[in-house]
């Protein structure tokens, strides 16, 4: 996308608010436990390092991947697991680290995957959040900002790669 301007709807300021307030919200509801973090690569990570700095209490992470986008700005709707858990999470209390819910399908994919492998519990934190977009309604206990049906980058979401690296969360908008 060779023509494109980059409209901010979340700064980074009201990321860092936002997280903390998540992570707050996490260590109440865990008081006294462990749990384990599981990132979706490659978008998850910025917000798995900050909400994982911003947490109080014991906690493991790893890394899971999918795809679904597969290069485009559209999910292809079907889910492949890229690179799957290192750790048995099996009795212990889980939490999925998601960038983004748009359509809801990999997110539904990935809790009946993790059900199977018998976690104490199994909880969903997802920065955001897009409204209207869901053809399936899995859980997602922990939200940060609800956004319109838009095309995001940044911290950590990408366009073929790229964008990844802002600070913010912006519109992309092909000119």
């Amino acid at each position: 996308m060779s023509n494109a301007r980059l409209d901010v709807l979340i700064s980074e300021e009201e990321l860092r608010a936002k997280v903390a307030e998540m992570a707050a919200e996490i260590d109440r509801d865990y008081a006294g436990q462990q749990v384990l973090l599981i990132a979706v690569l490659k978008g998850s990570v910025h917000f798995l390092s900050d909400l994982g700095r911003a947490l109080t209490l014991d906690s493991e992470i790893d890394f899971l991947q999918t795809s679904s986008y597969h290069g485009g700005k559209s999910s292809s709707g079907v889910v492949q697991i890229r690179k799957d858990l290192d750790i048995n999470i099996e009795g212990l209390h889980v939490i999925i680290v998601e960038d983004i819910v748009d359509t809801g399908v990999t997110l539904s994919h990935l809790r009946e995957l993790l059900s199977t492998r018998k976690p104490k519990s199994l909880k969903v934190v997802a920065l955001l959040s897009k409204t209207g977009t869901r053809t399936v309604y899995p859980p997602v206990e922990y939200i940060g900002f609800e956004i319109p049906n838009e095309f995001v980058v940044g911290y950590g979401l990408d366009y073929a790669e790229r964008y990844r690296n802002l600070p913010y969360i912006a519109i992309l908008r092909e000119e």
